[in-house]
This record gives structure tokens, sequence and C-alpha cells, in this order.
């Protein structure tokens, strides 16, 4: 089974609307997964707006992909460059680190992500301790 950033196992992070790489409704991934959607967000329109800026419209539905389109409160697998952009440019939305895949923690510290997860408060005490 796949781990999320606390080490546990990964759970879904959205079945409705399907997500993930694999569209199993978790952040799982793989080589093949080149853009990486490992990161479980809960989408804001600011977020959606940033995307959409970027290059990657997630509003627009497409129903021949059976993508209903996200809006503001939905959770999806973002792909971690583009969550790491949101963050530069101040858009990045809330994460639930139980649904993150453990791989983005080589990219992302720890203390961003538990600022940002939703579920920090879940944090093993060996993550979320002040003491080293």
């Amino acid at each position: 089974m796949a781990k999320n950033v606390f080490g546990g196992d990964l759970i879904a992070c959205s079945t409705d609307p399907m997500t993930g790489f694999f569209r199993t409704g978790t952040c799982n991934t793989c080589g093949d997964d080149v853009g990486m959607h490992t990161v479980c967000a809960e989408v804001t329109e600011e977020f959606l707006t940033f995307s959409k800026t970027a290059g990657n419209d997630l509003s627009t539905p497409h129903p021949e992909y059976s993508f209903p389109g996200l809006k503001p409160g939905d959770r999806w697998c973002i792909c971690l460059p583009r969550w790491i952009e949101a963050l530069e440019a101040g858009k990045a939305p809330k994460i639930v680190l139980e649904a993150t895949h453990m791989s983005a923690i080589e990219h992302i510290s720890i203390e961003t992500l538990l600022e940002y997860g939703l579920d920090a408060h879940k944090a093993p005490p060996r993550l979320s301790s002040e003491e080293d």
C-alpha cells in the first residue's frame, strides 16, 4: 500500500469527483506519472484561477474525459510542481496530508506541509514536535 507524508497508509483524496493519476481516488503515483499528481488539495477559487492562468484549466468540464470540472471545496490530486508554483505565488490551497503521497516530502518541507495541512493535527509527535 502507498504511504502518506506521515508514513501511514495513503487514504482517498476524492471519489466525487474521482481523482488521481490512476483515477482510483488516491494520489498514488508511479514512474509514468510525469506530472507527479501527489498532492491532495482542497481547491479554492484563487487556486483554480491561478492554475488556469498557468495553463491548466481545472474548472472547465470535459465530459469526453469524464471530468466534471472542479469547484471551490472539491478535493483533487494536483501536480506537485503546480502546488509549489502556487505556494510561491501566494495562491496555494490547503492540503490533506493523510491523502498526500509520501514522495511530496522530498520536495516540500514538513514545516510547510504542516502549515498547509487541513489535518496537520493528526501528525505523529515526531513530525509536529519542535524538538530535534
